[in-house]
């Protein structure tokens, strides 16, 4: 199993232009594969900015990005046409390969699908999607069912990145081989740091989507805090104020510091969750929870819903876990960090998170499959 396999990485998310930090954890897969295969990647998204089909290739080590930016349009057929158009373009681009790792199934499993039918080329699954958890799934439409259905049926193997993921791909129908295999969490950047502040500091990390992350909520608790810890500051990455102004204004703080960073880079976010007293993850559903994983890696205690990886995980004193939607509970469990904060093994937690998440695990979880895909393909 010491041969380099060229892999086809068939992205209906990715970082582009246009969309900057979506699928950012499918781009760290598909670093991590990197070191054990070359990689190409195959992405397309409408660009306003574009009046026609372009194609833009970068190298980096082993991977091979190529990004078509096609004429935005509200047709969905000459979209449909658009994308297949590029898709056929990159492909010649790309040549010969081994094997398709579709990321995320829906649309793009579907070229997948063409490739295996025209050229016999195996393929596997890696899903994130939100869309698939049993609380989320009454927004999917009849056309993506029966697509993600058959996309599913003829793939090799399905690797939700959570079991909580799979169990709502299968009660969905979703019927096929299904091995998880988690996210990468960079394990030499989000690193224990002694640095930590003086201050109490709270930190909570997403896109701000209030539906998901319960930033209103959270809001409210720091509101609660404000009665029983003279000072702190609870940061909000990933975005402005904006959404949330008339309610910060409502709150009234008085001595809570509530400060919103819009998106900060991975070296940026390692010191700041390295200097956090407590990171928060407040969501309603989650596949998996990256960021609660990198807070752990950087020593930091970390409070999270009932939801996402953490919740499939043993149990550790570095962590807790509470109900959805339980502002009493998020509230109490701040303040035992604060009147008797854990007394942390910096060194474990890294180790917690790098034993299981870090790069190279994943790469051997994916190479092992890949193998095992063209062996019953052979």
């Amino acid at each position: 199993m010491t041969k380099k396999l060229h892999i086809l990485f068939l992205c209906s998310w990715f970082p582009s232009k246009e969309f900057p930090t979506n699928g950012d954890f499918i781009q760290r897969h598909a670093k991590a594969i990197s070191l054990l295969h070359n990689v190409s990647v195959l992405h397309i998204v409408s660009s306003k900015q574009n009046a026609k089909t372009t194609i833009e290739k970068s190298i980096e080590k082993n991977v091979t990005t190529h990004i078509g930016y096609i004429k935005h349009t509200k047709n969905p057929i000459l979209k449909a046409i658009r994308f297949y158009k590029a898709y056929v373009q990159i492909l010649k681009l790309i040549g010969n390969y081994d094997l398709t790792h579709v990321n995320t199934l829906y649309p793009f499993g579907l070229f997948a699908l063409h490739q295996k039918i025209i050229k016999r080329k195996p393929y596997i699954i890696s899903e994130h999607w939100t869309g698939y958890l049993n609380s989320r799934k009454n927004n999917i439409s009849k056309t993506q069912q029966i697509c993600s259905k058959l996309i599913v049926k003829k793939a090799d193997f399905v690797c939700p990145v959570s079991n909580e993921l799979k169990k709502g791909m299968q009660d969905l129908g979703l019927k096929g081989n299904y091995i998880p295999v988690g996210n990468v969490i960079d394990t030499a950047l989000f690193i224990p740091s002694n640095k930590k502040n003086k201050e109490f500091i709270i930190v909570h990390v997403s896109g701000l989507n209030n539906a998901q992350k319960n930033i209103s909520d959270m809001l409210q608790v720091a509101k609660l805090l404000e009665n029983s810890i003279p000072s702190f500051t609870w940061k909000f990455i990933g975005g402005g104020s904006e959404k949330y102004q008339k309610t910060i204004d409502k709150l009234e703080f008085k001595t809570a510091k509530i400060e919103f960073h819009n998106h900060v880079s991975q070296k940026e976010l390692a010191k700041h969750l390295q200097k956090a007293t407590v990171c928060v993850s407040f969501s309603n559903y989650e596949t998996f929870g990256i960021v609660s994983l990198e807070a752990i890696a950087c020593g930091t205690y970390t409070i999270t819903t009932n939801t996402g990886i953490l919740n499939e995980l043993e149990l550790q004193d570095f962590f807790s876990i509470i109900p959805v939607k339980d502002k009493n509970a998020l509230t109490k469990e701040i303040m035992a960090q604060y009147n008797n904060p854990t007394k942390l093994e910096v060194e474990k937690m890294h180790s917690f998170v790098k034993d299981l998440f870090n790069q190279d695990n994943i790469a051997e979880a994916f190479s092992k499959l890949y193998f095992k895909s063209l062996n019953r393909n052979s």
